[in-house]
């Protein structure tokens, strides 16, 4: 909890006005009733393009990492990460410095990029809401691009990565994730994966004894060369696929789990980082004594994790994992992204690569995501290919992963959905000086953060909120919400912030779900979805 102090000025009004006058599509739908605004979305897909059909429209490559923060080379999250197939995809396209996820966490955020529509939305705010009982009429990512002539294919974790959350009407071929872990071998989210004991040596982080023997493991698997990790049947399908001649053209979306727990990877990557070079992120002592209790509340939601790993001197442990798996998930994105230049759609495809939302390793005394500060909102962003300006300067503009859908329609000559709540990212392509809206996150139901270049404000369901000057505290030590010359600041920031949180949608466990037919049958005495 660091002084920052200092009053708001002029420069900051200044970049606030000409966010807010650069998004006033933004101003104006934050009035629209949500409940509304979501029955409309449920039927507003424009129709399908038919002057846009022929083969001279780009493809698309729709690279996805799982929990991956800005600990990446070209963001310098972390001095000394190895990432040179991300950086040097940077270097050819436009990188977005300041993208955040809509939601922290895997469904909600997926479910979001992929449908257009923010949390408080459709109600999907964790990860156990089905989305298509909710949305049953709502035209998806790669439903779009298939209802546009395009062949969609996919493989891997793209939607959330459980039975039910995947339907197979939306893609034309689509290959089921693969695990090379046992814990997530559970035949009730996984049907189609069989079940297999854990390896000898199991855990290998060596914390037996309670969920780190499961979940939250890491190490290198013993005699496992990375041809076998779960990863690489993804990066297969998509080596393969961009191998092959195509009469139309595609939407290949080829979702990796890595780094996302358990983290394990092949040796050769734990050996890039020595013990010894390993820094851990600065934790002040005093970090939380200034956070409301419903931000302690969920900071404390991992702090048994945290402080069993740092009473078992394990951290180092930990925050080596992470980097290991990164630079593994690294590897894997060149040996897609060297596919596609060794083909024969490498001048005529758009690349976005994305995460879903960032990762805590300690900071705040937390870990994992699941919170609105900058470590689990934080991803990597990057465009490259037709349409993207190829300068390798760095667009600093506040961005969201929502914003993903109407830039790859407009990318592709193509009319989005009406009813996307995203923002085409085209004119920062075109112009990385082009002004922005700020960027807005949701964590469960009324809980929200707007970002801007300098600030971010956290209001929470009961009130409570938060303020961090990004220039000054990038760490965000300090809480600046109580101070009174921030208080027309933080009404001017909390224009940007949803009206309207729709309810909590049922969990599966509401549900009998049939993964032969894609069924959803709400059970004996549980209310409609959305009613």
């Amino acid at each position: 909890m660091r002084s920052t102090g200092g009053a708001d000025g002029g420069e900051a009004r200044a970049i606030l006005a000409s966010a807010m006058s650069a998004s006033s599509a933004m101003s104006a739908s934050s009035k629209v009733n949500r409940r509304a605004f979501l029955a409309s979305a449920l039927g507003a897909a424009a129709a399908p393009a038919a002057a846009q059909t022929g083969r001279d429209r780009p493809n698309v490559l729709f690279l996805s990492v799982d929990d991956m923060n800005d600990w990446v080379g070209c963001l310098g999250g972390y001095p000394g990460v190895k990432t040179p197939n991300i950086d040097r995809l940077a270097q050819r396209g436009a990188l977005f410095r300041d993208a955040h996820c809509s939601s922290p966490l895997c469904n909600p955020s997926r479910t979001a990029l992929l449908t257009g529509l923010r949390p408080d939305t459709t109600g999907i705010y964790g990860n156990s809401e089905y989305w298509r009982p909710v949305l049953p009429d709502v035209t998806t990512l790669p439903m779009f691009f298939r209802e546009n002539g395009y062949h969609a294919a996919g493989a891997g974790k793209v939607f959330h990565h459980t039975a039910g959350f995947n339907p197979p009407d939306q893609w034309d071929e689509f290959q089921l994730q693969e695990f090379d872990d046992p814990w997530y071998r559970r035949t009730e989210w996984y049907p189609w994966v069989k079940k297999i004991p854990n390896p000898p040596g199991h855990p290998f982080n060596g914390m037996a004894g309670d969920d780190f023997a499961g979940e939250f493991d890491w190490g290198a698997l013993p005699n496992r060369p990375e041809q076998t990790y779960g990863d690489m049947a993804a990066v297969r399908f998509g080596r393969d696929f961009l191998a092959k001649k195509h009469d139309k053209p595609f939407f290949l979306a080829i979702g990796l789990w890595h780094p996302h727990i358990p983290m394990f990877a092949p040796q050769e990557y734990f050996d890039l980082y020595p013990p010894e070079s390993v820094r851990l992120p600065e934790v002040p002592g005093n970090d939380l004594d200034d956070l409301p209790p419903v931000a302690q509340e969920f900071a404390a939601a991992r702090r048994d994790e945290h402080e069993r790993i740092v009473r078992e001197g394990k951290w180092k442990d930990g925050v080596r994992a992470y980097l290991a798996c990164i630079s593994f998930a690294d590897h894997m994105v060149g040996m897609v992204l060297d596919a596609l230049a060794a083909s024969r759609h490498a001048d005529n495809t758009v690349i976005v690569l994305w995460s879903d939302h960032g990762w805590h390793l300690g900071e705040k005394r937390h870990w994992h995501k699941g919170t609105l500060w900058q470590r689990a909102t934080h991803v990597p962003m990057i465009w490259a290919g037709p349409g993207v300006e190829r300068t390798g300067v760095a667009r600093a503009q506040p961005v969201e992963l929502l914003d993903m859908y109407p830039t790859l329609a407009e990318l592709c000559g193509l009319e989005a959905p009406r009813a996307l709540e995203g923002v085409s990212l085209v004119p920062q392509l075109r112009d990385p000086s082009a002004p922005r809206r700020p960027a807005v996150c949701t964590y469960q139901a009324n809980n929200h953060a707007v970002i801007t270049p300098q600030w971010r404000y956290i209001r929470y369901r009961d009130g409570a909120e938060e303020l961090y000057d990004r220039q000054k505290d990038p760490n965000e030590w300090t809480n600046l919400a109580g101070r009174p010359e921030h208080a027309e600041l933080k009404r001017e920031l909390a224009v940007f912030m949803p009206r309207f949180s729709a309810r909590p949608q049922p969990t599966r466990e509401a549900y009998d779900f049939d993964m032969d037919s894609y069924t959803y049958r709400l059970k004996s005495g549980r209310s409609k979805p959305g009613g």
